[in-house]
């Protein structure tokens, strides 16, 4: 058993990966009050603090920084601190505070619009592999409509689409990361694309996703890294 488990209830989440087993198994409720609350810590304040005076300069000047050498990705930037020497809890978008990240994968043409707008020129290789060679989400969903749907959203018919989202989301379930750690996780992630046996276009597709999520997840642990943390177990 590991270690890290070694105080918790055991059961069906140590055979397989199961978070919500795990928390039905060892949740505590509580109903006192908040006075087990602690006061802000100094640390905390001298980091908040300097948060705010980026925030009233980010204001002044409609945006702090940008990375104009490199395009969004999990491990796509070095360490990023607030104020390092008061940081408990680490970890920032890029490798300084309130700097912006280059998103084309949403929409080449969106991005390179935000850019100008900042006074900022795309780099011409970005434009170049994402017009020429890539695929973006915009070019995905234009090539999904209909003539009536393209008719309706130039018309303004229809509003709210979603060609033009800039913001890529991903729904991180890190309890995971905490519980089992990157190399339990990816050794449950080639299981899964082992047992996808059978080829047919759904399962080719399939067999895609999982090998990117296997890489993306060994791509967090290099990231944690960077940081000075082991992540491969829990």
């Amino acid at each position: 058993m590991e270690k890290a488990w070694e105080n918790f209830k055991e059961g069906y989440w140590q055979k397989d990966i199961d978070v919500e087993d795990f928390i039905r198994l060892n949740f505590k409720s509580y109903d006192g009050d908040d006075t087990f609350l602690a006061p802000i810590s100094n640390n905390t304040k001298k980091v908040w603090e300097r948060c705010e005076e980026l925030l009233i300069e980010e204001r002044k000047l409609g945006v702090l920084d940008i990375e104009m050498d490199s395009i969004s990705g999990v491990n796509n930037f070095k360490p990023g601190y607030i104020l390092r020497e008061n940081e408990s809890i680490v970890g920032l978008q890029t490798d300084a505070p309130l700097k912006r990240i280059i998103n084309p994968y949403g929409g080449i043409k969106l991005a390179s619009k935000i850019l100008n707008v900042y006074g900022r020129e795309m780099k011409p290789e970005f434009e170049t592999f994402f017009n020429d060679y890539g695929k973006t989400h915009n070019q995905g969903v234009f090539d999904a409509y209909t003539s009536d749907m393209k008719k309706a959203r130039h018309t303004g018919l229809l509003t709210g689409l979603p060609d033009a989202y800039g913001r890529g989301r991903i729904i991180g379930d890190y309890r995971r990361v905490a519980l089992y750690g990157i190399d339990q996780l990816v050794a449950f992630k080639k299981r899964d694309l082992a047992e996808i046996t059978v080829i047919n276009e759904e399962n080719i597709r399939l067999r895609e996703e999982v090998s990117d999520q296997i890489r993306a997840l060994n791509d967090i642990k290099k990231m944690a890294a960077t940081y000075g943390f082991d992540i491969s177990g829990p």
